[in-house]
């Protein structure tokens, strides 16, 4: 996982990386091959490529090219919420049996 200091405003992200182990808790599945489509630039990465922000009560993930939220991950009590709201489309590959 990369930590990164953005500049001047001293915010601190890691990679998608960071999404990996929660998602799977509530999706079953390994999301590291997964790609999301941001709505702000229309380009399409691999959900590890995502500048995640993981010092608030949940995880934000952004698009590396034009920052825009792609994702948000909040864990409750009871339930996980995931928010796509910046994305497009959230392409996953069809396992093999």
């Amino acid at each position: 996982m990369t930590t990164t200091n953005l500049g001047a405003d001293d915010a601190f992200w890691v990679d998608g990386n960071a999404l990996a182990g929660p998602l799977r808790e509530v999706m079953g599945t390994d999301l590291t091959l997964a790609e999301l489509t941001c709505a702000g630039c229309r380009t399409t990465r691999p959900l590890a490529a995502m500048h995640v922000f993981d010092r608030a009560p949940g995880l934000v993930a952004r698009c590396p090219g034009c920052e825009d939220v792609v994702m948000r991950v909040v864990r409750t009590t009871d339930r996980v919420l995931v928010d796509l709201r910046g994305s497009l489309v959230l392409s996953l590959p069809v396992p093999t049996a």
